[in-house]
């Protein structure tokens, strides 16, 4: 690669990475759901600006709705979940079991979708379940019910994308294909239709909101719009420049980044015990990858965060 598509490869996981700083700096105060209706919504929004400044024809070839459908899976869900986490859980936590996506691509593929199971697979996730239970019972903040309802949330989190996945390639991929930038903002809009009612059940039934934080605004801008819209831009030019294979090696970058945005901006520590589960889980993930990054299916635009 060149030294520019490196830097470019670096900068997306730096993204990345800090979405889940901003979330954890939202969350608590805008509310999980709010926070990532929001976060949706200015991705949409500068999605929608993208493909009109590139002029890209909105011709979904009759898979809008299927690109929709995916948004659900592949955003709603994801993003509440991580809000969710949000509340209970540090940054790196969360950047760290966001790692386990391929993890749970083994196990949805093998029970659902007849993938095969190699002996090196199904050692990485047993290794990988070990790494999570070292990060529960050793991490700085101990075993509580709060930490392992945070663990879940982001587990679900990781089976939506890694069933998204299968998804995509199965009513996007399989079809024909479809624009990748097409598919990634017919998800999000699908995601906001899906949240849309929501959030306004959220806002209508809660304790109020106090929305005059300026610098809350901010964060939930920074994930919407570059967290998410920008972040696509970077996505998938990397895609078209180096491949989806090199692209995809960004799973392996996130999590540290996470970790070292939550150690500088929000005065998060690390434990040793917290530095051996992330161990153990990124060696799961290469084993499990059996490559330097996860397959991407054909057609496949599922991979964000």
């Amino acid at each position: 690669m060149k030294q520019g598509d490196i830097g470019r490869l670096l900068l997306l996981a730096a993204i990345w990475g800090a979405s889940f700083l901003f979330m954890r700096v939202a969350t608590p105060v805008f509310g999980s759901l709010n926070t990532a209706f929001f976060r949706v919504f200015f991705g949409c929004l500068g999605l929608l600006a993208l493909l009109l400044v590139m002029r890209t024809p909105f011709n979904f070839k009759g898979k809008a709705l299927l690109a929709m459908l995916l948004g659900i899976i592949n955003s709603a869900v994801p993003l509440v979940m991580y809000c969710m986490a949000a509340k209970w859980l540090p940054a790196g936590y969360s950047a760290i079991l966001n790692a386990t996506t391929p993890l749970m691509g083994v196990l949805i593929g093998g029970l659902f979708f007849s993938e095969p199971l190699s002996l090196r697979k199904v050692g990485g996730v047993l290794l990988g379940l070990v790494g999570i239970a070292v990060l529960t019972a050793s991490g700085t903040l101990g075993l509580s019910h709060s930490v392992l309802l945070g663990i879940a949330a982001c587990l679900v989190a990781t089976a939506c994308y890694a069933l998204a996945g299968f998804m995509t390639k199965k009513w996007i991929g399989d079809r024909g294909g479809l624009d990748a930038k097409l598919v990634a903002f017919g998800s999000q809009l699908g995601a906001l239709i899906f949240m849309l009612p929501l959030f306004v059940g959220s806002i209508s039934t809660q304790p109020a909101v106090d929305w005059h934080h300026p610098g809350v605004w901010l964060c939930v801008l920074a994930l919407g719009l570059v967290c998410t819209a920008w972040a696509y831009v970077l996505f998938f030019r990397l895609i078209a420049d180096i491949g989806p294979l090199r692209t995809l090696t960004v799973t392996f970058l996130i999590p540290p980044f996470g970790v070292l945005w939550g150690y500088l901006f929000l005065g998060e520590t690390l434990s040793q015990g917290f530095i051996a589960g992330a161990l153990l889980i990124i060696l799961a993930v290469w084993l499990v990858t059996g490559t330097v990054a996860p397959r991407l299916p054909r057609g496949d635009a599922a991979v964000k965060r």
